[in-house]
């Protein structure tokens, strides 16, 4: 078996096949990553390679909790303070100020993101801080001329966690580490418990028979040896995230837990050593094996919505084919520029974002967008990093590379989504916390009140009162049920990129959509040819001459039938075009201006006043009319349908004022409907429509939707819209299916009920338990049993919104 080497800078495992070394004190040193080779590098350069030699170990944030940070790691710290050590995972805000991505190590409850969030927003500078439960990333955003990222990191150590810059290979490999502790502590837990209930078997038939006293006495003592390991080990992190709270003044689900385990050892001790009462090692294993595998299971879920977001950036490929002088070279995907050209072949992952430069191929953009059928692109089209080239090989001009492109903006966006608590969340946060004080307080009064009736067996029925009580249930119910609908949506299409959609969209009562763009697919296409004066092929040939060199969305519905462009051209703004073709003049554009070509010819009559209608004439008279009309999206009419079954009322908005626009509304069937509206009369219709009580999702893509889309209590843009309108925008949907927008609302239907579920099942379960365990009908290892299967309901319900709900059938309805 082949031995796995440890990274000489922060002892984790280097990843097989990988290549990563620097000369430190004259050896080489094998490091994991391209971030521990940057911070190694940097601490070489800077001429503090003397903490290699004096660290004592990697820097543990448990272990210098609340005590003076060393020298070696403030120093390591101040690293981070460098532009180029911060280039990677920090952004800079359009306020000038800066927001950093970390994982945070050591978080094992809600408790624990109280306190990270807490605690920062005290330090001065700081403008935001949150904390994700279910992945442990943090966003912090704090104002440089205030404060420094390094002394930010420091507080972190302070209070008992460690934070480290987010990146997807790192985050893997801290997972995995928890991972393995997790195991061998479940391991320790599970043999001891099995050995010591043996032990126990026999002292309870032994007290049945009259065992002797000495083999009474050998069994105790073997049991308290089995049992220290559990107790002393596996439930160590039980202890350390209670005394990090009680050293921060707060409550956690950890206090009662750590009692009531340190409780029942210590007492189980004490009775050995003295030879008198009862030993409960068979309570204290079992309690703590049950709680592990509950944490265990919870902690699998977690890392499974975590690794859901690296496997977005993981899409991006190690390695690209730049072209140099028109030779291959394989470079690193990391040190890409702007303006390398790059060879993608068939079956590669798109390297970077870019624009394609030669050749044309269909471009898988589902792991993106959830549209499983490739998409097809030519020269000139932008396409996405982390897209696979299905067909053909295709030269790509890199455009954005790093934290720029687009998937490194889509993982911003569903982490701040994952981040942001609805409040809902954050009254379960405040419950949880107080539930505690009173759990607490409960304990101590049954306590007394046992110690007056029957003293023998007061200490083991608080002890229950302790177990059974904890609120992990009540801890886990909202942030596993939205972390699993958050994730499920953006799979199927939908970008949540703020923490409130799924509440709102689960009380929507409106739901209105811009035209162009949203309802519509955004690019005019001919529909229709009249000729007048010429044939069809003929006069379709002339107008694309014409059109051929123009990037107006107009000339884009020629372009399919261009032979060869016109010899000379001329642009008249918003008139038209004239140009000479074969050596005779043409003009094609509104009918005024085309028939002033040929002013003795007789005015032809507008066919009708449903589409954009262009003249084209020459000097001999009219040749033909072409109509160009916005083509609806295809699944627009199912959509409409499917949000009017609902219960939703559809509304449209159009800045435009033609009479398109009541052929749209007809088509789909949309009552409400307000045309030749400016952007400064629909944020007035929607703010109309808030302060009457609606519930509104507003729709859109443009730069006109943006002050709208700011000003709707939830709203979604375009996977199409402009970069600023996705920015003001609450969630995006990337695959342009109207269709995504029925299943975010039935999603966030669902999962609204699962969070009142959970709730409801968490409280149900605490009071019918607590007065069970008070009266002394429940034993410490069966509350333990009873705390951990509470909780593992919570996160099986939750796992249930990873399934995409059924929409209402409604083609037979739209058929007819």
């Amino acid at each position: 078996m082949e031995q796995v080497s440890s990274c000489f800078h922060c002892g984790l495992d280097v990843p097989p096949g990988s290549d990563y070394a620097l000369q430190i004190d004259g050896q080489a040193r094998e490091l994991c990553c391209p971030g521990c080779l940057a911070v190694a590098q940097t601490i070489i350069d800077s001429g503090l390679d003397g903490y290699y030699r004096h660290r004592s170990g990697t820097p543990g944030g448990a272990d210098i909790a609340g005590r003076a940070l060393p020298d070696v790691l403030t120093q390591e710290l101040a690293l981070y303070d460098l532009p180029s050590m911060q280039q990677a995972f920090v952004s800079t805000l359009d306020d000038g100020s800066r927001e950093a991505s970390l994982v945070i190590e050591g978080i094992t409850c809600a408790a624990c993101t109280w306190l990270l969030e807490h605690h920062l927003q005290r330090q001065p500078g700081v403008q935001r801080v949150s904390v994700n439960l279910s992945n442990h990333r943090m966003r912090l955003c704090w104002d440089t001329a205030s404060t420094s990222l390094s002394l930010l990191l420091g507080q972190i150590y302070r209070i008992g966690y460690q934070g480290h810059p987010y990146h997807p290979d790192k985050e893997e490999q801290l997972l995995e580490r928890e991972k393995k502790r997790a195991i061998r502590r479940l391991g320790v837990a599970g043999v001891g418990m099995m050995q010591v209930m043996m032990y126990a078997i026999a002292l309870y038939a032994g007290a049945l028979q009259d065992m002797e006293p000495q083999f009474v006495s050998f069994i105790r003592w073997a049991s308290l040896i089995v049992a220290s390991p559990v107790a002393l080990y596996a439930a160590l992190p039980f202890y350390q995230a209670a005394l990090r709270d009680l050293r921060s003044r707060h409550l956690s689900m950890d206090v009662p837990v750590s009692i009531a385990v340190l409780g029942a050892y210590c007492a189980s001790v004490w009775a050995t050593l003295t030879r008198s009462g009862e030993v409960y090692f068979d309570s204290v294993t079992m309690f703590t094996f049950f709680l592990l595998i509950g944490r265990y299971l919870e902690m699998q879920a977690r890392h499974r919505t975590g690794r859901a977001g690296n496997a977005l950036l993981n899409l991006l490929p190690n390695s690209a084919l730049r072209l140099v002088d028109g030779e291959e070279l394989l470079v690193p995907a990391s040190e890409l520029r702007v303006g390398d050209r790059v060879l993608v072949k068939p079956g590669q992952s798109l390297p970077a974002d870019g624009i394609i430069r030669r050749g044309h191929s269909s471009i898988d953009e589902s792991a993106l967008t959830g549209e499983y059928l490739p998409i097809r692109h030519g020269e000139g089209d932008a396409v996405v990093g982390g897209t696979l080239n299905v067909e053909n090989p295709i030269e790509l001009e890199i455009s954005q590379v790093g934290g720029d492109t687009q998937l490194s903006a889509i993982v911003r966006l569903l982490d701040r989504a994952q981040s942001e608590k609805p409040a809902s969340a954050r009254l379960a946060d405040r419950i949880s916390s107080y539930f505690v004080a009173a759990v607490l307080l409960t304990a101590s009064l049954v306590g007394l009140i046992w110690w007056q009736l029957d003293p023998a067996n007061a200490f083991w029925i608080t002890l229950a009162v302790l177990v059974v009580t904890c609120p992990c249930a009540l801890s886990l119910a909202t942030p596993t049920a939205l972390t699993t609908a958050t994730g499920t949506l953006r799979q199927h299409g939908l970008l949540i990129t703020r923490g409130h959609v799924l509440e709102n969209l689960a009380r929507a009562s409106h739901i209105v959509f811009d035209k162009t763009g949203t309802l519509t697919q955004g690019n005019l296409s001919l529909h229709s040819v009249t000729c007048l004066g010429a044939r069809r092929d003929q006069a379709l040939r002339l107008a694309a001459a014409l059109e051929a060199h123009s990037e107006h969305p107009i000339a884009k519905a020629f372009h399919p039938f261009i032979d060869k462009p016109a010899e000379t051209l001329e642009s008249h703004l918003g008139l038209g075009l004239e140009g000479r073709v074969d050596g005779t003049p043409y003009r094609i554009g509104t009918a005024d201006f085309a028939a002033a070509l040929c002013p003795h010819a007789p005015r032809p009559t507008l066919p009708d006043n449903q589409s954009q209608w262009l003249l084209l004439c020459s000097t001999e008279g009219p040749l033909a009319w072409f109509g160009l009309d916005d083509q609806l999206r295809p699944q627009a009419l199912e959509c409409i349908r499917s949000l009017q079954a609902l219960g939703l009322q559809v509304e449209m908005l159009s800045g435009d004022s033609s009479p398109a626009v009541q052929h749209v509304s007809q088509s789909l069937g949309i009552d409400r409907v307000h045309g030749g509206m400016s952007p400064e009369n629909k944020l007035a219709h929607i703010n109309a429509l808030q302060r009457d009580g609606a519930q509104v999702v507003m729709v859109g893509d443009g730069i006109n939707d943006i002050p709208v889309l700011a000003g709707a209590q939830t709203s979604i843009a375009m996977g199409s819209a402009t970069d600023l309108a996705k920015t003001c925008a609450d969630a995006v949907l990337m695959s342009g299916d109207l269709n995504r927008l029925v299943d975010g609302i039935l999603l966030a239907r669902k999962t609204r009920s699962i969070i009142r579920q959970n709730l409801g099942w968490a409280l149900l379960y605490n009071l019918l338990a607590l007065p069970l365990a008070a009266s002394g009908l429940v034993a410490p290892y069966m509350a333990a049993i009873g705390m951990s299967a509470s909780s593992l309901v919570v996160v099986g319900n939750a796992l249930r919104l990873s399934r995409r709900v059924r929409r209402p059938n409604t083609k037979l309805k739209a058929e007819s």
